[in-house]
């Protein structure tokens, strides 16, 4: 059976991470990239599909895990009746292309603890077995362009399927298991010292934490959200992606599973705003970097996603021999919405800029230029259906949040051309701009209802309209946000969370979505109703799992995590809330009218 989304831990080397399950299991890790096809695929079929599995042989009464300090380096802490073992899983940072390391160290704390591990892996996403061969205590694996090298000084075994171990750790004893990925046409990799790497990994992850200014009631989960967008950072290019999974469900036994292992635009505003506001400038100018070039070239149209170096073809297609997560089909990789067009993509580029703007990051002129090249396309493309923010895949609408993105867009232009002084027809984005917001406010809004609505003509509400006094669009205390935040209170909260939108049977069922709620937060505190705000807060934070990590969705029938995880969005709208609930302190508003 599959372990709940919950169970599992997430630890990395920012080129690539693996998730770690509360039985000692690694069920996925995709080599050399977050993109590349996974080695260990059992968490989306069996562990035939790969995993690596370091446990007590004995049912242990109880599994406690942790983070040691400000790190991506987990702790299990195995009870048994024959005593106590700790289980420590870490990557260490290397920047030698094409090499993932990951050392797993089993510690004796009380008692003598008889041990196993397995190791079996599974080339890509778990259908290729590779050849073994055994050398000096060094196990070796390889399949086309992958080569695995496993080393311990605990005497291995193999089936020609699978690597085995029994042991036996005691109090003050400690066996360690090294894993090296390399592409197989080079030399075998020397594997490192692990404990001497796991004090050089703590060194790293801790100096990072260190430079983050929030000291609010709330630094331990902003510090814990703002290390999991570190570790879903591709280090060589500075892209962040959505989330290192594929194809975890909004439902379980559902079809709405995604591939999240690339880079969203649509981010890019609550993004910035996280990580400027705790102090982490470096990383939002090599996030920059990364957008620039993603979006140059000749195409005035940017892409709703890239790749992790700015790719743009992103093919989906499905794994017909993977089950999926609990049975829920299909699997897929790559991702369609490239294809889409969704006018969001402008608001969130231009709002980008200003805020980088804002806190004195210089923009350059061919940066600009560019900048103005996407608001000539949008000058009539506004006007124009869309796919809008969620990616339906229904066909293109007229979405009240795409209109109000592309006000958004030539905002933030006319803002800073004002306090700039850069060139751009003022006049003509000033005229556009105010044509927008009479468009959304004349079509977007329906009178009957008191509220705005996902589409014009529609009757249906979308938790995305939270972003319309969250972007500036119109003042918290206006009546027309009021009746619409609280339509989409009254309509969308379950369980105290919020959907998206009311899905039709053919559509299929999602959980509770977990940004949309922080959005909420947002807006109620904004609204003076901080109270309510800080409760459906304190509720949120409950959701996280035992080492403080959130998912896309919640399930508030099932109570449990669902889709990708864990979620870069959801741990980005964490943090701004904290920001905002925080006493005393006054964050960079996502859009705030000047």
């Amino acid at each position: 059976m599959s372990l709940p989304i919950e169970d599992y831990a997430l630890i990395g080397n920012r080129h690539t991470a693996a998730l770690v399950g509360r039985n000692g299991s690694i069920d996925w890790l995709c080599v050399p990239r977050f993109d590349s096809p996974a080695c260990f695929a059992a968490l989306l079929g069996s562990d035939e599909n790969g995993r690596w599995l370091i446990a007590p042989q004995s049912h242990a009464k109880t599994a406690h895990r942790k983070y040691r300090g400000d790190t991506l380096v987990l702790e299990t802490t195995f009870e048994t009746e024959h005593g106590i073992v700790a289980l420590i899983d870490f990557m260490p940072l290397n920047e030698t292309s094409g090499r993932v390391d990951l050392i797993r160290i089993v510690e004796g704390r009380e008692g003598s603890v008889p041990m196993r591990m397995e190791l079996a892996l599974r080339f890509d996403y778990g259908q290729t077995v590779p050849q073994l061969t055994h050398q000096s205590g060094t196990l070796r694996a390889i399949a086309g362009p992958d080569a695995v090298l496993l080393q311990s000084p605990i005497a291995l075994r193999s089936d020609g399927l699978k690597t085995q171990a029994d042991f036996v750790i005691s109090k003050g004893e400690t066996a360690s298991f090294t894993f090296v990925r390399n592409d197989s046409d080079l030399s075998l990799p020397q594997a490192g010292d692990p404990l001497g790497l796991l004090h050089q990994t703590e060194e790293c992850w801790t100096d990072w934490a260190s430079h983050c200014v929030y000291n609010g009631p709330y630094r331990n989960e902003v510090l814990r959200s703002l290390l999991t967008l570190k570790a879903l950072t591709f280090r060589p290019t500075g892209a962040i992606i959505a989330a290192p999974t594929t194809s975890l469900p909004e439902r379980t036994g559902g079809s709405l599973n995604w591939d999240y292992r690339y880079c969203w635009l649509r981010d890019a505003t609550f993004t910035l705003c996280a990580l400027l506001e705790c102090g982490y400038s470096e990383d939002v100018v090599a996030w920059r970097e990364w957008l620039m070039r993603a979006v140059a070239g000749h195409s005035h149209k940017p892409q709703t996603v890239y790749g992790l170096a700015g790719e743009r073809r992103l093919t989906e297609f499905e794994l017909s021999h993977l089950p999926g997560y609990a049975g829920s089909k299909p699997v897929r990789i790559g991702n369609a919405a490239y294809k889409q067009l969704q006018l969001d993509v402008y608001g969130e580029i231009l709002s980008a800029l200003y805020i980088a703007d804002r806190y004195h990051l210089k923009i350059e002129h061919d940066v600009w230029l560019k900048h103005c090249e996407f608001l000539s396309f949008l000058e009539e493309a506004w006007e124009k259906p869309d796919d809008g923010i969620w990616e339906t895949r229904s066909g293109p609408r007229h979405f009240t949040e795409s209109k109000v993105a592309a006000w958004v867009a030539f905002d933030r232009a006319v803002k800073l051309v004002e306090a700039e002084h850069l060139p751009g027809p003022l006049k003509k984005w000033r005229e556009i701009r105010d044509k927008i917001h009479a468009d959304v406010c004349a079509h977007g809004y329906n009178s009957r209802r008191h509220s705005f609505v996902q589409s014009y003509g529609s009757n249906e509400l979308d938790a995305a309209l939270l972003l319309l006094p969250l972007r500036g669009f119109l003042p918290f205390d206006d009546r027309r946000i009021v009746g619409t935040v609280e339509a989409i209170q009254r309509e969308l909260m379950e369980g105290g969370l919020l959907k998206r939108f009311r899905r039709t049977a053919e559509s299929g069922e999602e959980g509770a979505f977990l940004p949309c709620t922080f959005w909420l937060v947002d807006c109620l505190v904004a609204m003076g109703r901080r109270a309510e705000a800080l409760k459906i807060f304190e509720r949120l934070l409950g959701l996280c799992n035992d080492i403080g990590l959130l998912s896309e969705e919640y399930d508030c029938r099932e109570q449990r995590q669902m889709g990708n995880f864990p979620q870069a969005l959801t741990h980005i709208a964490l943090i701004n809330s904290a920001l905002n609930l925080s006493p005393g302190h006054t964050p960079l508003k996502v859009g705030r009218a000047e």
